[in-house]
């Protein structure tokens, strides 16, 4: 028998005792809803505060005696509960199996990952509702998770009640989970996490494990959104499609496949058309499929595939400007409209199918126009960490406030964008070329005192122009800082944001190489401590990547870099002002760029030399890595 340990009963609310039914995992968890713990349980949960400020009744879990306590005691209980947020975070922390993906492990296994996945599914008793989640699944290279993020808007303003599954997160794990288009709230979160993981727990044996994270991370959005009884749900693809969680769902209502590029090769293989291959996986019989134009290599893969299968798939255009009639994106970038287009054809698909389309818009198919509801969707839907821009409001300036020539300190603006393929970095690129050649362009601040954080999230961020006098006298100075995985090649990605960012009239003055905070061995909560002056221990990859960059400005090769130049201390101020003609690597002086031992002296820095010099515009490009993206974030934040 279970009662989550946050769960207490109390006389005087209906009669004599508020009832709250125990469950058995077994019996209680195997239908589609919880039933009575829903709507007394959640309730029980938003109330904890209230209910720890008084003694009450307390349901053990080990018993059905209902014992008095007080509220000493009560909350004692609280500390040293093991269904906390926190444990449910170490727990998931366990789940990880590996730091660096292989495509080979676990070739010994008794089952494959899809065939754990639906043993998984039948122990949560909620295979049979999985179809009835209408399921858009969407795959792809770059963009799949904005894809995804515009249907969830479009569907949830046509009046549906919708479900997103996104990953990766980049400060707390509720991010992936939205519900109505809401990150999923702590107490949710807690409800059906362990849920899910006392009912796999139970069943656990030596050829059916708890399930990796990914894994277990799909479940539980299933397992949500089943509950929850969701009109639609839109499910992002992992990594591939063909051996991906997600690809367990059987009967989708769509298909998408986002615009294909040279990812996760260790993964899915070393050409276009294997990668086109793994993504087409998802491809259902007879289900309908959209994608964008591709290169040819791809699309005849999925074509082909297309056609094996007897799906119809559709090559969908690029919104255009016309279509969207004066409404703006809420994510930036030229590259959103491509995306755009995608997320207008899935969404016009899945209401045909439904029954919905000509009962909601019959008076819009005349024409080739967007429904309301669309424009709606398009212009507010909201995606952390992608074409992102961040005022960092620790400085001094308020929400909405410009810089004025009374301002005791410089500008501090982060562009974030968590690109980290050749592809996206291109995207990334022009994106940032165009926001900061933009004079009419100010950033919406984040974590601003009295603003929602979803509203910063949403904004494409244009804000009041500045006066032309203050304007003059401001020196702007773009930062690159970055971070990428060992397993990327910067080779190949940092030359191209050089020459798209240079062509564009838009150069780095500097670049600023940092190793990531995240780790790859521990989910921790958005509310965890940062290390502020802890240093890496190891910036041989960070190294790496300064003299890449090196050797990309000064177009010529550089010698290594010996220990003698790594960098113990913060650089000063001057670094951003030394001219690139005092750089001279060959002798270990790095003008151009340097390493810092931890993002959070980075930032620090940054802050320094933006508070202490009045007429200094720091435009930081923050990219390589969703994971530094998030870091960035979380610092912020703080």
């Amino acid at each position: 028998m279970f009662v989550h340990p946050n769960v207490y009963m109390r006389r005087g609310i209906f009669g004599d005792l508020l009832h709250v039914n125990r469950l058995t995992w077994e019996n209680r968890y195997s239908s589609c809803c919880l039933s009575a713990f829903d709507v007394t349980g959640l309730k029980a949960f938003r109330s904890l505060e209230k209910i720890q400020r008084k003694g009450l009744q307390y349901a053990n879990m080990s018993s059905q005696i209902v014992t008095t306590v007080n509220s000493s005691s009560m909350q004692e209980q609280e500390s040293h509960s093991p269904y906390t947020y926190e444990a449910a975070m170490e727990a998931l922390s366990s789940l990880i199996t590996r730091k660096k993906r292989d495509r080979n492990l676990n070739t010994d296994a008794k089952y494959t990952k899809l065939e754990r996945m639906s043993m998984y599914i039948q122990i949560l008793g909620i295979k049979e509702q999985i179809a009835d989640l209408n399921i858009i699944h969407v795959a792809g290279t770059k963009g799949k998770g904005s894809t995804c993020t515009f249907c969830e808007a479009i569907l949830r303003e046509s009046g549906f009640r919708t479900g997103l599954f996104t990953s990766p997160h980049l400060i707390d794990v509720k991010e992936r989970f939205r519900l109505n288009g809401l990150e999923i709230s702590e107490e949710q979160f807690l409800l059906y996490f362990w849920g899910t993981w006392n009912q796999l727990k139970d069943k656990v044996t030596e050829d059916l494990p708890m399930p990796p994270l990914f894994q277990f991370l799909t479940l539980l959005g299933l397992k949500i959104f089943v509950s929850e009884k969701v009109d639609v749900a839109i499910i992002e693809v992992g990594i591939g499609g063909k051996n991906d969680s997600t690809n367990v769902i059987q009967d989708p209502v769509v298909c998408g496949i986002a615009s294909l590029g040279f990812d996760h090769m260790e993964i899915l293989g070393d050409t276009l058309g294997k990668i086109a291959l793994q993504k087409a996986g998802i491809f259902k019989p007879k289900v309908p499929a959209f994608t964008v134009p591709q290169l040819p290599e791809a699309m005849a893969v999925l074509k082909q595939r297309a056609h094996e299968l007897e799906v119809p798939l559709q090559v969908v255009t690029q919104l255009t400007y016309e279509r969207l009639n004066g409404v703006k994106l809420s994510l930036s970038g030229d590259h959103q409209l491509v995306n755009a287009g995608l997320a207008v054809s899935l969404c016009k698909s899945w209401l045909n199918t439904k029954g919905e389309w000509e009962k909601l818009f019959k008076r819009d198919i005349a024409d080739d126009s967007l429904p309301e509801a669309f424009l709606r969707g398009l212009s507010t839907a909201h995606l952390s960490g992608r074409a992102q821009i961040v005022h960092d409001v620790s400085l001094g300036l308020n929400n909405n406030q410009i810089k004025t020539d009374e301002s005791c300190h410089g500008e501090l603006i982060f562009y974030l964008d968590g690109a980290h393929s050749p592809e996206s970095m291109d995207a990334c690129a022009k994106w940032f070329s165009n926001v900061v050649n933009e004079k009419v362009h100010r950033p919406v601040p984040l974590f601003s005192k009295g603003r929602n954080i979803n509203e910063s999230y949403s904004g494409n961020g244009y804000i009041q122009q500045p006066n032309e006098k203050e304007e003059s006298k401001t020196i702007s100075k773009r930062i690159l800082l970055f971070n990428c995985m060992d397993v990327r090649e910067p080779e190949i990605i940092l030359p191209r944001l050089v020459d798209i960012c240079s062509s564009s009239g838009s150069s780095f003055s500097k670049a600023i190489f940092v190793p990531s905070i995240s780790t790859y061995s521990k989910v921790t909560s958005g509310n965890s401590d940062i290390p502020i002056n802890t240093p890496s221990k190891d910036l041989a990859w960070q190294f790496n990547l300064q003299r890449v960059w090196e050797r990309i400005i000064h177009r010529k090769d550089i010698g290594g870099i010996n220990k003698n130049s790594k960098m113990e201390v913060m650089p000063p101020t001057e670094f951003l002002y030394d001219d690139i003609s005092h750089c001279n690597p060959e002798n270990g002086k790095f003008s151009c760029s340097a390493v810092f031992p931890s993002l959070p002296m980075a930032v620090s820095f940054l802050r320094k030399s933006a508070r202490d010099n009045p007429s200094l515009r720091l435009q930081v490009l923050v990219t390589g890595s969703l994971h530094l993206v998030g870091d960035v974030l979380k610092l912020l934040r703080r």
